[in-house]
């Protein structure tokens, strides 16, 4: 899913592709308020709830896990030569495709259509998982749908590659989904089906080279071309398929998983699908389907391209770089996007600081926690977990149901240079997790409540620069309190600054919050 350039010498235009749109008279779109029209959309209301959560958990998991490699390995095993145009000649094969030849066979005998039905879920449990989840802190989940391999984890009526009648035999939506109803947990899914036409094609091709040169691989096999996609057009691409007929299929595709589960949020990897009126028709129908149900309290969509209050802005391995006008989310992973034998995981404590970071900006964060293809987690994810767990059980009142302050933050880190990713918002060139020194201090607000967080403590006493009564920002403040802490705490607050003498017991924490009144 998520590298997010192909690795042959295409550029991806990620936002959307141009094109012949399908008819948008034909697409049934449920009656009500929106219309697929970018006026009609910007009316949307966004949920007060998603508001008030800040912080969800993501199963980013299915049939790639299998091989234990990580993410898009159903793209990469077919990737036996890498053409280098600058070089112009053919370089070394893709890891995946070297991984599977020598642990499956060659991919025209043995492909990813083979690897499906080894997938079987064994120890999945998603009631103790969620149960986890919600002691972690999470108040929303989002499940995997259907990822650019073109699986559906729902039970499926249009599209027989779905996870009921192969690999573990299950409907992991549904029982994900139940699971988090159980819990009080919004339940979110996640469609990742509008690339796979073009991401796909891979599939289709030979090794150029080698003993099996010229020997198609297995999605050359019509018999498979509903999992593989058939052949695209000459031209077609880019991220997103200009072919009216896939587009098409991906809208009667996911109105089915829109109608079936009645998500609370609907997460599309990509800019406006297509970025025509099948994706808007598609926004418009899950917006009104919401307002027909019993209690309807507002849905979420999130779209990787500015929202102008459309929809949520969703920022992928990055943040936004201040204070956004509308909610905004940012999606990330513990570590790889699918497990991967051997990978590094973020700490519990850089988990922290970054939904921190988020949330001061009007930010959410959809944290993807890597599970083993049999379902459960190591333990080393489940120690990460408890970390976060322990941290939200004292300062949660500062993270859930507030809002920005007048500024996110002060400190060395706001000026601290950062990589731009290719959409355009601040992300670390390798992974998404920036430094914090003493002074990097994060705002958020309840009414008339502040809440400071110290990001990393100081050796010293603590500066709230923001704070001076003769400063922009401000105001007379009237207590100050330590979460996890009952110490009285000593301050004093003048015209340019608020000084906090460091307590003698601190809490075991790298990110400490003061609450201040003001």
């Amino acid at each position: 899913m998520k590298k997010l350039v192909f690795k042959a010498c295409m550029l991806i235009t990620f936002l959307y592709s141009a094109g012949v749109s399908a008819q948008v008279e034909d697409l049934s779109i449920y009656p009500g308020k929106y219309k697929p029209t970018d006026e009609s959309l910007k009316t949307y209301k966004y949920p007060e709830w998603f508001r008030d959560v800040k912080f969800g958990i993501w199963s980013h998991w299915g049939p790639q896990a299998v091989p234990r490699q990580g993410d898009w390995y159903a793209r990469g095993m077919y990737e036996r030569d890498w053409y280098d145009c600058e070089r112009q000649r053919y370089v070394r094969p893709n890891r995946y495709y070297t991984y599977h030849v020598e642990n499956y066979g060659h991919p025209s005998e043995f492909g990813y259509k083979d690897i499906i039905s080894l997938w079987k879920a064994e120890r999945w449990n998603p009631e103790e998982l969620m149960k986890l989840y919600k002691r972690v802190g999470a108040r929303y989940f989002v499940s995997m749908g259907t990822h650019h391999d073109n699986f559906f984890l729902w039970d499926s009526k249009l599209h027989r590659w779905n996870s009921v009648k192969m690999g573990p035999k299950k409907d992991v939506v549904g029982l994900w989904q139940a699971a988090a109803k159980k819990e009080g947990i919004y339940f979110g899914v996640s469609e990742h089906l509008g690339a796979s036409y073009t991401w796909f094609q891979v599939a289709h091709r030979s090794d150029q080279l080698g003993a099996k040169a010229g020997v198609p691989y297995d999605g050359n096999n019509s018999d498979y071309w509903d999992l593989y996609h058939e052949p695209a057009e000459a031209g077609d691409n880019q991220w997103y398929t200009n072919n009216p007929k896939w587009q098409r299929q991906w809208y009667d595709r996911i109105l089915e998983l829109i109608d079936n589960y009645h998500p609370d949020l609907l997460y599309t990897d990509g800019g406006l699908p297509f970025g025509n009126d099948v994706g808007r028709s598609m926004i418009a129908h899950f917006y009104n389907q919401d307002a027909k149900q019993k209690k309807p309290q507002g849905v979420v969509y999130t779209s990787k391209e500015a929202s102008n209050g459309r929809w949520v802005q969703d920022y992928e391995r990055g943040s936004a770089d201040g204070i956004r006008e509308y909610p905004w989310q940012t999606d990330t992973s513990i570590g790889d996007w699918y497990y991967r034998t051997g990978q590094k995981y973020m700490s519990g404590e850089e988990v922290i600081q970054m939904l921190v970071d988020v949330v001061s900006k009007n930010g959410n964060l959809l944290l993807n926690v890597v599970q083993t293809p049999e379902g459960d987690l190591e333990q080393d994810v489940v120690d990460i977990l408890e970390k976060i767990a322990a941290w939200m059980e004292v300062h949660s009142g500062a993270i859930y149901n507030t809002r920005p302050w007048k500024i996110y933050g002060e400190g060395p880190s706001l000026s601290q240079t950062q990589a731009k990713s290719q959409f355009g918002h601040i992300s670390d060139a390798v992974r998404d997790v920036r430094e914090y020194r003493p002074g990097d201090i994060r705002f958020t607000s309840k009414g008339k409540t502040l809440y400071a967080f110290v990001m990393e403590i100081p050796d010293g006493d603590i500066h709230l620069q923001s704070l001076g009564l003769q400063t922009e920002t401000g105001k007379k403040i009237s207590s100050v309190k330590l979460l996890g802490c009952n110490e009285k705490i000593q301050w004093t607050q003048n015209n340019t600054e608020v000084v906090i003498r460091k307590p003698s017991q601190l809490p075991v924490f790298n990110t400490i919050v003061f609450e201040i009144q003001m």
